[in-house]
């Protein structure tokens, strides 16, 4: 494995990357620090050059966001950006059906089953195929390839939902980057963060109505929504509207000092998606000594460890008293804090990248012996 091919919807640079391309540029990274030579085909990023480098890895970003599929997909059977031993697909909706044209090792990155995403962002016919595409085609094509997820909650939802093989799935966790640590002050009021892309599936407008009814109780409660996306226009306008504009901010991105600035001083960080591979926020938080209220869903239920290192609810409409359980009570929440620094120990990026490439290189050997 000295030569390794990505296939990417986008990468980081893009206005919407959120966990997942976080997740492949370390693993990148790490196997480009090992030595191997990684490069990583993705979509158009406005602003960016075609061809870049990114922490050793090279990015090349050719067609727009549905016809990268096709693209890359040729450009790989032609070999136009070199050989590989080894070829990674990312399955993010939409995959790009590496089985039937790959002729190389290949595993696929799946995080979860995006199910009623379909709805969330689609037209009802568009999601209709989408929907049929995950879960009646791909499966049958992707049943003998190699597949990573994040989580044994995601493989089980893999397996019972999309009727994938049990023993063709890998559990890989995401690691945490050490500069996510404890220290700094904790806010002196209740300070609640959510982090994620602004987009339907992390439901954002079901946490904003939480807070605000916890804030009738707490009338010391702030909260800060950080991330981009399609949905910002629609969530500022509903926090007006509830006349939350002066405790709820929405700051957008923000640099990496600063989140974890945030993650030490809030007392609570909260997720209400509807899905997730893992949850990335949520063990970055836990390394800052941050416990979590949320929703638990395939992702979350391995991310957080219920009453240990946080609050797992079973509807958003129970997120306001789960926050508000954790913020009125300090032995809890001291509780919670602890446990959540220890679990997020666990997770290392280097276990991550080390742990995937463990995979591509057994299904080498088993092609190589076959």
């Amino acid at each position: 494995m000295r030569r390794i091919a990505i296939l990417a919807w986008r990468d980081l640079d893009d206005p919407e990357a959120g966990g997942s391309e976080l997740h492949a540029s370390h693993v990148a990274s790490l196997w480009a620090e090992a030595g191997i030579e990684v490069t990583m085909r993705t979509s158009y990023a406005a602003g960016h050059p075609q061809v870049t480098w990114r922490g050793g890895y090279r990015v090349i970003r050719k067609a727009g966001r549905y016809l990268v599929f096709p693209r890359a997909a040729f450009s790989e059977m032609m070999g136009w950006h070199g050989a590989s031993d080894g070829l990674v697909e990312i399955w993010n909706g939409m995959p790009f059906w590496s089985p039937l044209w790959a002729r190389r090792p290949t595993v696929v990155w799946l995080h979860h089953v995006h199910d009623s995403m379909w709805e969330m962002t689609l037209s009802p016919r568009l999601a209709r195929i989408g929907r049929n595409l995950e879960f009646h085609v791909a499966p049958l094509v992707y049943a003998r390839t190699p597949i990573v997820t994040l989580s044994n909650s995601s493989k089980v939802e893999l397996v019972h939902k999309l009727h994938l093989p049990s023993q063709r799935i890998a559990v890989v966790p995401p690691g945490v980057d050490p500069s996510f640590s404890p220290g700094g002050t904790r806010a002196e009021t209740p300070l609640v963060v959510a982090v994620g892309r602004l987009v339907p599936v992390k439901r954002l407008p079901a946490l904003i109505d939480a807070l605000v009814t916890v804030r009738q109780r707490q009338p010391a409660l702030r909260a800060v929504i950080v991330g981009e996306g399609y949905e910002r226009e629609a969530l500022e306008a509903q926090v007006r509207e509830l006349g939350a504009d002066s405790w709820i901010t929405l700051p957008g991105r923000v640099e990496p000092a600063a989140l974890i600035d945030l993650y030490r001083q809030a007392w609570v960080l909260a997720s209400a998606s509807a899905h997730e591979g893992w949850g990335m926020t949520i063990t970055e938080a836990a390394a800052c000594g941050t416990p979590a209220v949320a929703t638990r869903i395939a992702g979350h239920a391995d991310a957080v460890v219920h009453e240990r290192t946080g609050l797992l609810v079973d509807d958003p409409i129970e997120m306001g008293a789960a926050i508000e359980r954790v913020i009125a009570d300090d032995a809890l929440r001291a509780s919670l804090s602890a446990g959540a620094r220890s679990y997020a120990t666990r997770f290392t990026w280097g276990a991550t990248a080390r742990g995937t490439l463990e995979v591509l290189a057994n299904e080498a050997l088993r092609r190589r012996r076959s």
